[in-house]
């Protein structure tokens, strides 16, 4: 019986007991290192200050997989950071107000309680040249690519409101859910004291 490489994967992730979803990210990459060698000190190499900061605000699951990114972007030659992670409801409200009822441009769509942000699943990479920020550029859409290689969800791929600094790693729970439906989970989860990833 012949197998493709995904069959093969998720056998793999099965035995070694982590999300089975037929790709080799960082969390099954770890877990084989675990099982062979070892388990790693602190999993990934740290990556820049601002990054690490932000990744810490990060559900657990979600940490390895973004330090991953960053990394991954660093080997394909493009400089990211992490700039944006876990934000309280009230201060998803603050950015939702921005070029409504607040000075600024609009930048978000989602009140509080309405992004991925608020869960610790989600965060916002920035490109950079040297100390230059870049708002736009064309390397978010190749680093969009590494990060979908790497199980996340990337903004720029979505219909409506198109985000390429965005992304997201999407419960198992969650898999087929339209986003209204998967946030009303994650919402009703945290007021219940439930796991998001469980």
């Amino acid at each position: 019986m012949t197998m493709t490489i995904e069959q093969l994967i998720s056998g793999v992730q099965k035995k070694l007991d982590v999300r089975v979803d037929g790709r080799a990210g960082p969390e099954t990459w770890g877990a084989i290192h675990a099982r062979i060698v070892g388990p790693a000190r602190g999993g990934l190499t740290p990556v820049d200050e601002r990054s690490e900061r932000n990744i810490a605000t990060l559900l657990p699951e979600v940490r390895p997989i973004a330090r991953a990114l960053v990394q991954k972007a660093a080997q394909a030659g493009i400089r990211i950071k992490v700039i944006s992670a876990l934000r309280t409801y009230a201060e998803q409200d603050a950015l939702y107000a921005q070029g409504r009822t607040r000075p600024g441009r609009k930048v978000t769509n989602a009140r509080g309680g309405w992004s991925n942000h608020n869960f610790g699943i989600a965060f916002d990479v920035g490109v950079f040249e040297g100390a230059a920020y870049l708002r736009e550029s064309v390397k978010y859409k190749a680093v969009g690519a590494l990060g979908m290689d790497l199980g996340l969800e990337w903004g720029g791929s979505w219909k409506t409101l198109v985000d390429q600094p965005h992304f997201q790693l999407r419960p198992a729970w969650a898999e087929d859910m339209p986003e209204r439906e998967m946030l009303a989970g994650l919402r009703a989860r945290v007021a219940d004291g439930a796991p998001v990833y469980a």
